[in-house]
């Protein structure tokens, strides 16, 4: 579990970076690449970061992303992902074999954070996936460091 404070990243520096690397950029693969890529780096359990763009209605493709393989596409209504995407929640899922209708797409992956990606005018980006190897890696802390760094970097995106 990730309960010991080395094993989380340092949100006010991470969020400064992401901010400085960001000011200005309004479009959305070049915002998702670089938040996907410091992301990556930063956060000790993040085994695979990026994002699944919504390419079609009800549908999310692939989009930036570090780490190995990911599945191309992905429903709405399937996995954690499509969770997110429907429900518009935030979906921090410590056993992904104990959620309905998981999609392995690493069958390594034991838990996983998604968080929905808005721009300011409230359209649906896609959603912003981190996948661990670590049982319950994701925490209430970064869920409230993410949730409002997303909606600050992708207020303006296109």
């Amino acid at each position: 579990m990730a309960t010991d404070p080395a094993s989380t990243p340092d949100w006010a520096t991470l969020t400064v970076t992401i901010r400085a690397l960001t000011r200005g950029e309004t479009d959305t693969v070049a915002l998702m690449a670089t938040v996907a890529c410091e992301l990556h780096h930063a956060h000790p359990f993040a085994d695979w970061t990026g994002f699944y763009r919504v390419t079609a209605p009800e549908t999310l493709k692939i989009g930036p992303y570090q780490g190995g393989h990911g599945c191309l596409v992905i429903p709405f209504s399937r996995g954690v992902c499509g969770a997110a995407a429907r429900t518009g929640q935030v979906q921090n899922v410590p056993d992904v074999d104990a959620f309905p209708g998981h999609i392995a797409c690493s069958s390594s992956t034991k838990s996983e954070l998604v968080l929905p990606v808005w721009n300011g005018h409230g359209q649906l980006l896609g959603v912003l996936d981190l996948d661990s190897d670590t049982p319950a890696a994701f925490t209430a802390e970064d869920e409230a460091a993410l949730t409002p760094l997303l909606a600050e970097v992708f207020h303006h995106a296109t």
